[in-house]
């Protein structure tokens, strides 16, 4: 059977439709569907190739889809001018213009696809925002989802899916879990390793020991480091992006692959020269890219690059890490410090704040928590793209830091008022003499309470023999930057990306 066969006949298994779950009368009455709060929102249809192909085919103009190999569709706004629409809806009859070209993404609804909280296994989740048939579905939704993962773990399917795997959204909490997906799990891990080398093997908790004794062969660390060399930086984000790593001729090469393509998040930690590690690391991801622009090693400091811009390879600079005097910052003393020093004082005169450490209890007030300050952020104006975007990644990388927060060896405080949660933040010791701030989030209508809380962390950091605090980078936000700087860093720890050779 050639190819061109072999193709059409997968195609025609995947189009195959899937039972209707909810009635045409509801669809048709609902004000949720097909619209969306952001431009860039996450939630908006994903179409593969194929998919936007019959879309063009259906009316759809070509400009709304950014990659013509698979991608989200681009929004337009809505004519009342508060929200934004697929293109593909007509909102005057709510009917799909595409109707029976709809993606994959769009015919499956409101069944979804997503990663476990965890992120080590795809479940078939049921979204809570489709009004039927309220917040329990009934016992016939539960054959319908046994059907439609079924359908969903046919070989067509799990290829397609395999090889769009942005199909497989991030972890929701108004998506109810109805069951795993084992073989599409099996497939979309195996899909993002390589096949043919077997050297990778996915970054878990239990690696963090390997982690550090590669740090400490590389001789790296020392008071002024990026806080990017430690576990716990890397290890919150495998809820979003899947890591692997290996190790060879005791080097240690930690990947990461987003939507995009395989990158190093950073260099290769081990005794072996670096020009030689790097090659060979840039060479494996090439291949592993096809040539894609994506390759790069992130996170370089600049006794790294020293060593290797005579080689000629490329670099991007990008904000570095703010590094304080720990002591002063536990003090908040002088001139230069009086608007945080006010603040704190507002906060303890107007609310009796209790800080104590975070316990497992917590986590579920720390999630509420985290999704009122995102709302709050929203409501104040996060105008930047890339704002909103790290505003929805964060969030999953919360909730997964709060659950291995203890065997990461991280440590975590909450500032509660009247027993409630009002803010939170975890940390972890890059040295002995420097504090690393991981993550931090403070009621924001609760005026002084981040800088209370971080006047706390600084001070028990002290009192346990810190030197500095690193509070990370800006992520080039004004705002960010502007707040960070106003705390006067002793030092503003550089970065690079490397991006191979010039020419």
């Amino acid at each position: 059977m050639d190819l061109v066969r072999v193709e059409r006949n997968r195609s025609m298994a995947v189009r195959r439709e899937l039972p209707q779950v909810v009635p045409n009368t509801v669809c048709l009455s609902c004000e949720i569907c097909c619209r969306f709060p952001e431009v860039e929102s996450f939630l908006r249809p994903y179409f593969t190739g194929e998919e936007i192909e019959r879309a063009v085919a259906a009316g759809l103009d070509r400009s709304v889809f950014p990659d013509a190999s698979g991608s989200q569709i681009a929004l337009v706004p809505h004519p009342d001018g508060d929200s934004y629409l697929c293109p593909a809806f007509d909102p005057a009859t709510h009917h799909c213009r595409i109707y029976a070209a709809r993606p994959l993404d769009c015919r499956l609804y409101p069944f979804a696809l997503m990663w476990d909280e965890s992120h080590a296994q795809v479940v078939l989740g049921w979204d809570r925002k489709c009004p039927y048939p309220g917040d329990t579905p009934p016992p016939t939704i539960a054959e319908q989802a046994e059907a439609a993962a079924a359908w969903l773990e046919t070989e067509a399917v799990l290829d397609t899916i395999a090889a769009h795997p942005r199909l497989i959204g991030r972890f929701q909490d108004d998506v109810m879990v109805l069951r795993a997906l084992p073989a599409l799990t099996s497939r979309v891990t195996r899909a993002r390793r390589p096949a043919e080398d077997p050297r990778l093997a996915p970054l878990t908790a239990s690696d963090a020991v390997r982690f550090d004794n590669a740090l400490e062969r590389a001789a790296l660390l020392h008071d002024q480091a990026l806080a990017a060399y430690a576990f716990p930086y890397h290890a919150m984000w495998t809820a979003l992006l899947p890591y692997w790593w290996m190790e060879e001729d005791e080097t240690f090469y930690l990947f990461a692959r987003s939507s995009d393509g395989w990158f190093m998040p950073l260099p290769p930690l081990g005794p072996r020269p670096l020009e030689r590690t790097v090659q060979m690391a840039l060479g494996v991801m090439d291949e592993w890219n096809g040539g894609s622009p994506v390759t790069r090693i992130e996170n370089v400091m600049a006794a790294q690059r020293s060593r290797l811009v005579d080689a000629g390879w490329c670099f991007t600079h990008h904000a570095g890490d703010y590094v304080y005097e720990a002591p002063a910052l536990a003090d908040l003393a002088g001139d230069r410090f009086k608007s945080q020093r006010a603040l704190c004082n507002r906060a303890a005169r107007e609310a009796a704040i209790e800080v104590r450490p975070f316990g497992a209890g917590d986590a579920r007030a720390c999630r509420a928590l985290y999704l009122r300050w995102a709302d709050q952020k929203r409501a104040a104006g996060v105008h930047d793209p890339f704002a909103a975007f790290l505003l929805e990644d964060a969030g999953a990388a919360h909730a997964l830091l709060y659950e291995e927060a203890a065997r990461w060896g991280v440590s975590g405080r909450v500032a509660c008022i009247d027993g409630d949660v009002k803010a939170y933040t975890f940390g972890y010791w890059l040295t002995p003499g420097t504090y690393c701030v991981l993550a931090e989030v403070a009621d924001r209508s609760i005026p002084g309470l981040a800088q209370y809380l971080f006047r706390d962390t600084c001070r028990r950091a002290v009192e346990q023999g810190a030197r500095y605090v690193n509070a990370m980078e800006d992520s080039e936000l004004p705002g960010l930057r502007a707040a960070k700087r106003a705390y006067h860093p002793a030092a503003v720890v550089e970065r690079w990306t490397l991006r191979g050779r010039a020419g």
